[in-house]
């Protein structure tokens, strides 16, 4: 018998958006072995601050050199950077229960927990409002 609300499937959901953020072990490597030099590899594994050193210095050459060692720990990377989203999606499905607003970061639009400080994307601060202390009249 259907009582007539929607239950949501929520493998699908979570097969759904881990598919959307999920990165591949193959093309970190690549990164790393021919953009390692201006630290492409760490832009796609959001780890922009790394990029953006790699930026910086990519004129010494010394880059290259970082770039083509790390190609070799791009594997595990990548299977560190997909965990950490798999966690983050299921504890993100299985916190809101079904019809609960779901919150989301201010900078960037992601869904956050509600617990959060600050954002698991972007790194923002998350703006809670103050909690009433006084007692109601």
């Amino acid at each position: 018998m259907s009582s007539g609300v929607p239950v949501l499937n929520t493998q699908a959901m979570f097969y759904e958006q881990y598919e959307s953020v999920r990165r591949d072990e193959v093309v970190g490597i690549l990164l790393a072995l021919f953009l390692g030099a201006f630290g492409v590899h760490h832009f796609y594994l959001r780890r922009t601050g790394l990029g953006i050193l790699y930026l910086v210095f990519s004129w010494t050459g010394i880059t290259m050199i970082l770039g083509f060692i790390e190609c070799f720990f791009m594997p595990g990377r990548v299977r560190q950077y997909n965990a950490a989203q798999a966690m983050f999606i299921s504890n993100q499905i299985l916190a809101s229960p079904t019809g609960s607003p779901v919150t989301h970061c201010n900078a960037c639009g992601n869904p956050i927990d509600s617990t959060a400080v600050f954002c698991n994307h972007c790194g923002a601060a998350v703006n809670r409002a103050p909690l009433n202390t006084q007692p109601a009249h």
